[in-house]
């Protein structure tokens, strides 16, 4: 695979798990009537950005990531203090629709007004003095209302539409659906996958045959069923496996069916390794069932997996040089997109599960960090300091920034300098 379809891969495949783990904190904080600014792929400069709705949609730079900006989470940028001269364009009701801040001679219809003051959360009102008037006006704001800086509008965020105003229970849904949504994305690529390749079935049924092995040269044919091997009653796959490893070059008497008839075949196992192989593969079962259940068992497995291996890492049977990063994972997806669109299927949800898990370590400034503050509000009945968390955040992100410096250095050293 060139260079740039490797690159292609990879911005498909990690832009894909950032999106749909965003895309949960986004779905349900929408639910919760929480005003969602931005919705971001990726971080640094803006590459794309469209608006729809109240929602800015970016596209940024370094794909290393998203985020969901939620109104509440960080200080409004925009604040109107006493003195602040604005510029209110009203509907037919007179009700303020936007808050013009600058640039005011681009609105002739604007009525200037000096703010003597103005609350943007729970009253949502502003007072204040009109050009060459002495009397103090009152004007209502709609809960839609935007600020105008620069010809660039920004909704307002009234207290009913911030995050901190919401449930407990619904922010920490916001917060653990991210990891979530990251866990139904493994389920339903492995669900998917066993639906169009199949997942391997116990039924004593033959599958695909290798062209050099003795089954296809005895007649036997994918599809057959076999029944007894020897007089031997069969009844799963592994009971075919084990007759024919036990019998290298024996001649056994397959028992089949195939089309309603029931045939004998004579097959004489080859000796691999001091092992009987006749070059059969087990058959795959492609039904929708059986394809949901081991999509979820598979997400299971691969969970518990890598929980398996973080506790090695704390233990000190891992150590930090065995993670990856970015760069390590573009290494990896690599190697794994040369062996086709399934197996980077696969790989895509194995890193979508690993970074389901990764959220959800307790660590500041991550999912699960945050939602370690929702638990400890939940047994306070009163939420942290907003600063002080914020601070404890910051301090988790910056230690988060250099732990990704040292992975990434290390998987250069790995995979580009040895």
């Amino acid at each position: 695979m060139s260079t740039f379809s490797t690159v292609i891969a990879f911005m498909i495949l990690f832009g894909a798990l950032v999106f749909f783990h965003e895309f949960g904190h986004f779905l349900f904080a929408k639910r919760a009537g929480i005003l969602c600014r931005e919705f971001a792929i990726g971080f640094g400069p803006k590459l794309f950005a469209w608006k729809k709705n109240e929602t800015m949609y970016t596209v940024r730079l370094l794909p290393v990531g998203g985020y969901v900006r939620m109104a509440g989470e960080d200080p409004e940028m925009i604040e109107l203090r006493p003195g602040l001269v604005v510029g209110l364009l009203l509907d037919q009701e007179g009700t303020v629709k936007k808050i013009i801040l600058n640039q005011k001679e681009k609105y002739p219809e604007a009525r200037i007004v000096e703010v003597e003051y103005a609350d943007m959360e729970r009253e949502l009102v502003i007072r204040g003095y009109e050009q060459d008037e002495e009397t103090i006006q009152q004007f209502k704001v709609d809960e839609q209302a935007c600020y105008v800086e620069n010809g660039v509008e920004t909704q307002i965020a009234p207290w009913n539409r911030q995050f901190h105003s919401k449930p407990l229970l619904a922010r920490t849904l916001a917060i653990f659906a991210g990891p979530l949504f990251n866990f139904l994305l493994a389920a339903v690529i492995f669900i998917f996958l066993g639906l169009v390749q199949g997942n391997p079935s116990n039924e004593p049924i033959l599958g695909e045959m290798t062209e050099d092995g003795s089954a296809i040269e005895a007649g036997l044919e994918e599809g057959d069923i076999v029944y007894a091997i020897d007089g031997a009653e069969v009844t799963s796959w592994f009971d075919i496996v084990e007759i024919i490893q036990e019998n290298p070059e024996k001649t056994l008497t397959f028992q089949i069916e195939r089309d309603g008839q029931f045939l004998e075949i004579p097959v004489v196992p080859q000796n691999i390794d001091g092992e009987g192989k006749i070059g059969v593969y087990q058959s795959m079962d492609k039904s929708p069932l059986n394809a949901f259940l081991s999509g979820v068992v598979q997400t299971v497995f691969w969970t518990k997996q890598i929980f398996i291996i973080l506790g090695d890492l704390i233990t000190g049977g891992f150590t930090i040089d065995a993670l990856a990063g970015p760069v390590g994972i573009y290494a990896s997806t690599e190697v794994v997109a040369q062996t086709g669109i399934y197996s980077l299927m696969r790989w895509g949800a194995l890193l979508s599960i690993n970074l389901g898990i990764m959220n959800l370590l307790p660590i500041p400034a991550l999912d699960g960090g945050r939602l370690v503050f929702l638990g400890i509000e939940a047994v306070r009945g009163k939420p942290i300091d907003k600063n002080k968390e914020g601070f404890v955040h910051f301090i988790g992100f910056a230690l988060l920034f250099l732990l990704m410096l040292v992975v990434t250095w290390n998987d250069i050293q790995r995979f580009f300098l040895n």
